[in-house]
């Protein structure tokens, strides 16, 4: 089952979903005491709510966060380090990937991030993929049922950003035909569009 985390958010944020593919770093970042070091480097896809959660721990804990830490200096990135330690007010440093998938050329914070502890995001699970789906058509108030959510689950790619592709472009769809969302109207556009991974076999009722 997805629960919301229990952490308060960001206004205008929602919940941070918690399932077995994202528990971990939620643990981490809720039980930032006990880090080695008063540092984390956060890591996952694009659209993995990473950003979310690390503005859900900062609201939390009264750290500081650094988002997109590849396209920041990296001298500022190492006095944001130092700072955390002198001060001892935790950061998050928000990237793609840890090093050394991340290329650091500053040998020091290449140490000091070695140090931090690391709390890795993974592509989302069965419970993940429906709650996702499940909201993102909530957000825009069209109405999923949950044959469609299980069906479209089933059939896409285990990404974030393949998700929020397919709802959007499934509302455009029910924008543009004025029609509500169907199993039907799914798999024809999600055809199209060359989405789906996993088509049905004829005798697959939920398909008709």
């Amino acid at each position: 089952m997805a629960l919301p985390l229990g952490w308060p958010a960001a206004p205008g944020d929602d919940a941070f979903i918690v399932t077995p593919s994202n528990a971990r770093a939620a643990h981490l970042l809720e039980h930032w005491g006990a880090w080695p070091v008063t540092a984390a480097v956060l890591t996952g896809p694009r659209k993995s709510g990473r950003s979310t959660l690390a503005r859900i721990f900062a609201g939390k804990s009264g750290g500081t966060i650094i988002d997109d830490a590849e396209r920041v200096p990296e001298a500022t990135i190492f006095h944001a380090w130092n700072e955390a330690q002198a001060t001892r007010r935790p950061l998050v440093i928000v990237a793609d990937a840890a090093p050394p998938a991340w290329t650091v050329k500053l040998p020091d914070l290449r140490s000091r991030l070695a140090a931090s502890t690391h709390a890795e995001i993974g592509p989302p699970d069965d419970a993940l993929m429906r709650a996702l789906i499940g909201a993102l058509f909530a957000r825009r108030a069209l109405d999923a049922k949950p044959d469609l959510i299980d069906w479209l689950a089933m059939r896409i790619e285990r990404s974030h950003i393949v998700i929020q592709r397919v709802v959007d472009a499934l509302d455009q769809e029910a924008l543009e035909r004025r029609k509500r969302l169907t199993i039907p109207l799914a798999r024809t556009v999600l055809e199209a569009a060359g989405i789906v991974t996993s088509l049905p076999s004829l005798f697959d009722k939920e398909a008709l």
